[in-house]
């Protein structure tokens, strides 16, 4: 056995071990430990900042989509915020424990389902070092222990924030092995990670499509996937054309390099004179570069030709395709076709019309006259998430706290038998 896959199986262990530590963990401790890791942050942000400059300077030398790197960048505003996720995720309800549902049965058998921890959860995620932070945290006050894998390309911020959590967890006296951050960026502990199934209960991969490929091929534990966001806006021939200005440019500029931003415009033909010259404009002078099909090159000239790879395509990026549809059928069997059940809005102030949208869809979030960016937990209501699941499993768009729990049955007899 490699000295590499030794080292991940003996993480593995740990984390096994550790799990009924984490989930025994009072909420009062726990959201101390989640007040005290935010209070760190904030400490410590000049040195995060020091830390990820070098992975934010490595990525600009290999020439990495300026998307890409804003979203490896960590600054004041955004330490702020991790800081700020992880007091929220402590004034959320602790799920661990809930009875959401109980029953009596005729022989008087007293029945409840109550909510539990997963267990151990691998997280596999790109880019992002915030996503340590918020992972953690999610997973601490739901009871599971996690190991962290983040990119290569954040590999400095992930190994330095991995040191604060174990600092506050040791300094709180847990088992700082409940949660792990994987220190190489070597593809093959990936691979060793996801055949651990002696000792990981679930992955959540966070990334495009090749690593949701490579998942589907590697993983050996049951996985839910957290995939590209091919997020679509139809303008209906009864759309507001102001209104679906305003979204439109929300969804795609706002910031682009996230899941939840707009990717594909779909426009009723009896609107795209009315509505694109204006939206077309309004993208030029915001840097965004504007696919369309033959119909929507007709009508600016600084429109590129969209490509058959355009209407499956994640940009992450100041681009957008634009295609113009006969109707309201056509758009949404482009969606069914090229969607990644990530998010569909309808602008239009025909109810009917929205119904049939928000009915035959089934992505993880349909929206009717909003931003496709609304698909986040915290946005929703539903506070603070690992991710945008776009598996159709327990978990199926934003998976927050409950998302991390499942549920056992609790039987409460007085000496019955079955016959």
């Amino acid at each position: 056995m490699s000295s590499l896959l030794k080292k991940i199986e003996s993480i593995g262990q740990k984390a096994k071990k550790s799990a009924p530590l984490v989930a025994k963990l009072s909420t009062k401790a726990k959201n101390k430990i989640l007040t005290e890791l935010a209070d760190s942050l904030i400490n410590h942000s000049a040195n995060i900042q020091k830390i990820n400059r070098k992975d934010v300077l490595a990525a600009q030398k290999k020439k990495l989509a300026p998307a890409m790197v804003d979203r490896l960048t960590l600054n004041e505003k955004r330490i702020q915020d991790m800081a700020q996720g992880l007091r929220e995720v402590a004034n959320l309800p602790d799920p661990v424990g809930e009875v959401t549902k109980a029953w009596t049965r005729p022989n008087g058998l007293e029945i409840s389902k109550v909510r539990i921890p997963l267990g151990v959860i691998g997280i596999v995620y790109e880019s992002r070092p915030n996503v340590t932070i918020d992972a953690a945290g999610l997973c601490l006050k739901s009871g599971n222990a996690v190991i962290l894998r983040g990119g290569s390309e954040a590999i400095h911020s992930n190994i330095y924030l991995g040191k604060l959590i174990r600092d506050v967890l040791k300094k709180n006296g847990v088992n700082s092995d409940v949660i792990q951050v994987l220190d190489t960026p070597d593809r093959k502990a990936m691979e060793a990670l996801v055949k651990q199934v002696s000792y990981i209960d679930l992955i959540i991969p966070r990334g495009g499509t090749s690593l949701m490929k490579w998942m589907g091929e590697h993983s050996r534990i049951p996985v839910i996937k957290h995939d590209k966001g091919v997020c679509h806006v139809y303008v209906d021939e009864f759309a507001d054309t102001h209104m679906a200005e305003n979204i439109c440019f929300n969804a795609k500029v706002q910031r682009p390099g996230v899941c939840n931003a707009l990717e594909t415009i779909l426009v009723h033909e009896k609107t795209a004179s009315k509505f694109l010259p204006s939206m077309i404009q309004k993208y030029s002078e915001a840097g965004v570069e504007v696919r369309g099909d033959r119909s929507v090159k007709s009508l600016d000239r600084r429109v590129k030709t969209a490509t058959a790879a355009d209407w499956d395509a994640e940009y992450l990026d100041l681009i957008i395709a634009i295609k113009v549809v006969k109707n309201m059928e056509e758009a949404i069997q482009h969606i069914q076709k090229h969607g990644s059940l990530h998010t569909e809005s309808i602008i239009t102030e025909n109810p009917s019309h929205a119904e049939e949208f928000l009915n035959r869809l089934d992505s993880s979030m349909v929206a009717w006259n909003a931003s496709t960016r609304f698909n986040d937990g915290g946005q929703l209501g539903l506070g603070a998430e690992i991710g945008i699941s776009t598996t159709k499993m327990h978990a199926f768009g934003p998976m927050g706290l409950e998302e991390l729990t499942t549920t056992k049955y609790v039987v409460k007899g007085t000496g019955q038998i079955r016959n």
